[in-house]
């Protein structure tokens, strides 16, 4: 799994004109999902998610979690994120799991992020989305498992 997380003060997603998942202060994550995923590394990146230490205390230094700030979270599927670009210009996503397979574990991984009491919003999985945010810092980690 990939999640390419960017620290943000609201985030939304559009589906057809419609707004199908807004938070305010939190993370925007865009997570992709590759076949040998399992739930094993969804667990792992659901509890490096949410205590992933980069919001400001005090004293302007990176050492609050989500959690500590009362932050949300706005997870949307990402394949290419497991894009390839080592040959030629056109990306080959032949990395990125089957949707059966990584909307399973989307959705997983969304529970495992709720569980720990972080509001979760989401995108619709396979839907043509338009992604708008402000990102704060900017802030944007990678984290992979």
């Amino acid at each position: 799994m990939r999640l390419l997380i960017q620290r943000v003060q609201n985030a939304k997603v559009v589906v057809e004109n419609e707004t199908v998942g807004e938070i305010k202060k939190g993370f925007l994550v865009l997570c992709g999902i590759t076949h040998s995923d399992t739930k094993v590394q969804a667990d792992y990146l659901a509890n490096k998610l949410c205590n992933l230490r980069v919001f400001e205390d005090e004293n302007q230094k990176m050492n609050l979690s989500l959690k500590d700030v009362s932050g949300e979270l706005l997870i949307v599927s990402q394949f290419t994120l497991y894009g390839d670009c080592t040959s030629g210009n056109r990306p080959s996503f032949t990395e990125a799991a089957k949707p059966e397979q990584a909307n399973e574990l989307y959705e997983y991984f969304m529970e495992k992020c709720k569980a720990q009491n972080v509001k979760v919003e989401k995108g619709i999985f396979g839907a043509d989305m338009k992604v708008s945010l402000l990102n704060d810092g900017p802030v944007t980690i990678m984290l992979e498992k």
